[in-house]
Formats: C-alpha cells, sequence, structure tokens
C-alpha cells in the first residue's frame, strides 16, 4: 500500500513540479535583469482548482405523478462507469437545483482530485414539502427515491450495477428524510452504507410538526419519526450535524443520545446556509470514508 502511495503520480504533482521550476527559472532571470517578476501562487498560476460538472435533467416520476428536476454533480467530466452515488435531499421549500449546500461541489471535486476522497457523486431529486413520504395520495416521494432512482442512475452508468445508491445525505426536512429512506432501505435488506442529516428536522411536539402540515396526525408522525424509531436503521453508520441556535437542536441532541451516531457535531450556527457550509468539509469525509472503491 505505501509502495503503491509512492509510485502514484498525478496530475497536479506534475504540474505543480513544473510550476516550482518555472517560478525558480524566473526568480533567477528577474535577479539577472534587475526586475522581480510578480508572483502569484503556484496553484492559481499552474493548477487551477478542478470545476465539479453540475447536469439538469427532466425526468418523469410516476410515483410523483409529475415531472421533476434530476440533478448530478460530478467531480470531474469523466467519472468512472458505476461511479458511487450518495442521494442529497432537499430541504422544506427547497427543490434539486437549491438541495447541496454552498461550495459541497467544488469541495468535492477539488477533493477527489487531491486523492483525499475516493470519487462518487451527489444526485439530488425534486421531493416536494411532504418529509419525503406520501402525505397527499399519488404523490410519494420515498417511491420515488427508492423504484425510481435507480433505474434513472443505471441508465446513465451511475450507482452500482442496479442503479443503487450507496449512501443518502440531506439537510432540514432532507436530513428528516435522509434518516427515513436509510430505515427503509434497512427494511428491504438493502442498507445504505452511511447516512448524514445536516440540521435534520426532528422536533420534539405534535402541536409544532402539524402546523407544517406534513403529516395526516400525530400517529402518523410517529410512526416515521426518525427520533422513535432509531432501531429501524440497524447497524448504519450515522452522521448528524447541527447547530446550537437551530432550532432543531434539542431534535438533534435527542437522536444522538439514542442513536449514537458515528459522528455527531453540535457547533455554533443556526438553521441556514452559513452552517451548511462549514460543515461540507465533515460531511464528505464521512460520506467518502463509506464510498465503495471504484475500478479504474
Amino acid at each position: 500500500m505505501a509502495g503503491a502511495a509512492r509510485m502514484r503520480v498525478t496530475r497536479r504533482s506534475l504540474m505543480i513540479a513544473g510550476a516550482a521550476g518555472a517560478a525558480t527559472a524566473g526568480i533567477a532571470l528577474g535577479a539577472a535583469s534587475g526586475r522581480l517578476p510578480v508572483l502569484q501562487t503556484l496553484a492559481q498560476v499552474f493548477d487551477p482548482a478542478p470545476e465539479p460538472v453540475v447536469r439538469t435533467e427532466r425526468v418523469r416520476s410516476a410515483a410523483r405523478g409529475a415531472d421533476v428536476d434530476l440533478v448530478t454533480i460530478l467531480p470531474s467530466e469523466l467519472p468512472a462507469k458505476n461511479l458511487p452515488v450518495c442521494l442529497f435531499l432537499h430541504g422544506l421549500r427547497g427543490d434539486a437545483r437549491r438541495a447541496a449546500p454552498t461550495g459541497l461541489a467544488k469541495s468535492l471535486a477539488r477533493e477527489v482530485e487531491a486523492g483525499t476522497l475516493p470519487p462518487f457523486a451527489f444526485v439530488a431529486i425534486d421531493g416536494g414539502d411532504n418529509y419525503w413520504h406520501e402525505n397527499h395520495v399519488g404523490d410519494n416521494p420515498m417511491a420515488m427515491l427508492l423504484d425510481e432512482v435507480p433505474k434513472w442512475l443505471r441508465e446513465r452508468g451511475l450507482g452500482d450495477a442496479n442503479g443503487t445508491p450507496f449512501a443518502c445525505a440531506g439537510v432540514s426536512m432532507g436530513g428528516f428524510g435522509a434518516l427515513l429512506y436509510a430505515r427503509r432501505r434497512q427494511e428491504l435488506n438493502r442498507p445504505v452504507s452511511a447516512v448524514a442529516a445536516i440540521s435534520p428536522g426532528l422536533l420534539m411536539s405534535w402541536r409544532e410538526m402539524s402546523s407544517r402540515r406534513a403529516f395526516k396526525n400525530n400517529h402518523e408522525w410517529a410512526s416515521l419519526d426518525p427520533l422513535r424509531n432509531v432501531d429501524k436503521l440497524g447497524r448504519t453508520p450515522v452522521g448528524i450535524w447541527c447547530g446550537t441556535e437551530d432550532h432543531f437542536i434539542e431534535g438533534a441532541r435527542k437522536f444522538i443520545r439514542l442513536a449514537t451516531p458515528e459522528v455527531a457535531f453540535t457547533g455554533p450556527g443556526g438553521h441556514g446556509d452559513g452552517f451548511y457550509r462549514g460543515v461540507v468539509p465533515d460531511v464528505l469525509r464521512f460520506v467518502g470514508r463509506h464510498a465503495p472503491l471504484t475500478r479504474a
């Protein structure tokens, strides 16, 4: 393993080596001429940050009875076939185009390029505002995730051989949905390798949850609420991140006490992109740790 690591020569390392030589030559030339060149960082001049590839498509979801956006975030233009996929579920009043926190796509591309993350993609889909379950007959976003997404991924050469995502992540309502998705996969004997919930929408009272009109009654909410169904996740590795000024913090703290997740972070921040983008590096490390290796 160590030998393989020593022999690995990346485009980045070659370019930086060439850049260092060019910079040295430039300084020598400047000294000889009496004028020193204006120097920028090597990364700026010779190795610009890699750009992720974000694709948005419109697909028909029979489970939702609607056309939905399917957004794919790839770490590079030419990903490996059967590139592993982590779903990313948006929050309340969100959509697939705005699901990922600021910086997630660029950080993914940069870390994969540097070799600090294994290659994988994120895929987001429009899920509506019903906590990723069938609150209205004929609109079932969870069935879309379980039954339709694998077909869409397989058609695009993504996911495993069956198009199945290896992980799921989400923000706010999407964090609730990610935990529910992981539970459903466990119940189907097809557990995910990891689930990441950022500021998950875990509330402590029906009075507050009922105002969101996402569940028919207290009984339905209780049957789906991750806080009251922790055991149904089985041994799935879980990561939880929540700001201490977030109104979901008490629910997050209770989940952490009950589930003892692999990653449990509570720190300064509220319910918004300021906190979300701050935890992106940790979320990527957690998900990447559980990503299957792709064949070259």
